[in-house]
């Protein structure tokens, strides 16, 4: 019998068992990965995935070893202000980045995306900068912080991988998961699956009553440029999101990668054009890249994942098909051709097919780029580069949002949902600080159960 019991293994999960060492409520973790170090997939070095659970999306740390970047911002990445409140997350935020430190995250130094003058010149621009401090680890030192968190975590509490849970019954407020590795009992379950086990966190919503809401769909443009064109704002903050509000939808930047490269993502079956930064390369290059996504809501998960399969699916054409344009022909209406590139300044570090984008990409993701890059423009006080590249299309991917309390408990008391998979969180940092947040929530719903049996 376990007082609580965690599905999954990704940062939120990490971050709520560590508070919860502070307890002596007997915790176990399922994992239907693998240990940190056993996770390697063919994706992670170019190749072709043959995991039967694939070792880059699932497995201790989840996602969290891959870049390592924790935006400690209340204002993307997630609502989890709305939740918790700003105040409260933003200590969350401090307590996370102390524990990163105290691991090993102070080898790299955190840097801040705040600069008053170019928030105020954005404003000018009808552009919005969003600003956040950053501890961006890079996968190599990511890898060995979750090391070290694994081993002090598996110390104190059970840690069971490549556990299939095949269905999870509730009955007397006590939690039965019958699983591949046996039955496990327990008064407490915990979502925490993150954003890779959707599909199956569905099914246990639904076994178990549990309401499913909305899901929000991000696909945009991935964006390749001179490095030196965005040189004038990069130089004090490293990395800038903008947001620009485009026939009543606002789309923002994410990933903003100067000096990177652009490289193939492997997600929900489909491939995208994805940003590398230039730590995670053995040399950096004079471009930059970024892409500027618009979000679209549907009413389930299966609609959002029925539209990204019809715009991305098409473009992949059963491969890895990626297309690539150049701004100069996307504008005068013409398609990319390899005469053309052969002169172009701006050279593709991704290898993709040439072509046109407006016959693969609906004109929404096209018409807000077009409108953000004429507002950039004014922005850095020149015209963006022709030879400048833009890639079809970068896709983002979101769990439902499932209806929990301030506490993250569902409707069925005992039954909690944090991280990524519960539509709330949509960062590393956010994700981390949901699981802090619970944990407190559990010592202390713990220390007043046992107050109250020895009253």
């Amino acid at each position: 019998m376990y007082d609580i019991t965690i599905i999954g293994s990704g940062v939120s999960s990490i971050f709520l068992a560590y508070t919860l060492l502070q307890t002596n409520q007997k915790v176990l973790i399922l994992e239907k990965g693998k240990s940190l170090e056993e996770r390697n997939c063919a994706l992670d070095q170019g190749g072709v995935c043959n995991c039967e659970v694939c070792g880059k999306y699932y497995g201790f740390a989840g996602l969290g070893k891959s870049e390592g970047k924790f935006n400690y911002s209340c204002d993307f990445g997630g609502e989890l202000a709305q939740k918790v409140g700003r105040e409260n997350l933003q200590q969350l935020m401090k307590e996370l980045d102390d524990l990163l430190c105290r691991f090993g995250g102070e080898a790299v130094q955190k840097y801040s995306t705040v600069n008053e003058r170019l928030v105020k010149k954005a404003l000018d621009c009808n552009l919005q900068m969003l600003t956040t401090e950053v501890r961006h680890l890079g996968t190599m030192l990511s890898t060995k912080i979750f090391q070290r968190l694994y081993n002090e975590l598996s110390s104190q509490i059970e840690i069971r991988f490549e556990a299939d849970i095949q269905n999870i019954k509730h009955d007397n407020h006590l939690f039965t998961l019958n699983t591949n590795l046996g039955k496990f009992e327990s008064k407490n379950v915990i979502f925490a699956t993150g954003r890779a086990g959707t599909e199956w966190l569905k099914e246990q919503c639904t076994n178990l009553g549990v309401k499913q809401g909305k899901t929000r769909l991000d696909l945009g443009i991935r964006v390749e440029m001179k490095e030196q064109q965005l040189r004038s704002i990069l130089q004090d903050t490293f990395e800038t999101k903008l947001s620009y509000e485009y026939d009543g939808i606002i789309s923002t930047t994410y990933c903003m990668n100067p000096k990177g490269r652009i490289v193939r993502k492997f997600q929900e079956g489909l491939v995208m054009p994805d940003g590398q930064n230039f730590r995670e390369q053995e040399a950096s290059t004079t471009n930059l890249n970024f892409t500027l996504f618009t979000p679209k809501y549907f009413p389930s998960l299966k609609e959002a994942n029925l539209y990204a399969n019809e715009i991305i699916g098409k473009i992949n054409n059963c491969s890895d098909r990626i297309v690539v344009q150049r701004l100069g022909d996307l504008l005068s209406g013409e398609s990319t051709t390899n005469e053309k590139m052969k002169k172009n300044s701006v050279q593709p570090t991704l290898a993709a097919d040439y072509g046109n984008l407006t016959t693969e990409v609906p004109l929404l993701y096209l018409n807000s780029l077009q409108g953000f890059l004429n507002q950039l423009e004014e922005f850095i006080g020149e015209t963006i580069d022709e030879d400048t590249l833009l890639y079809g299309i970068d896709g983002k991917f979101y769990s439902p949002i499932i209806e929990t309390n301030s506490n993250f408990q569902t409707s069925l008391e005992g039954l909690y949902v944090i991280g990524d998979c519960s539509g709330v969180t949509h960062s590393l940092s956010q994700a981390a600080a949901s699981g802090i947040y619970l944990g407190k929530y559990l010592i202390k719903k713990d220390q007043l159960l046992t107050k109250e049996i020895v009253n």
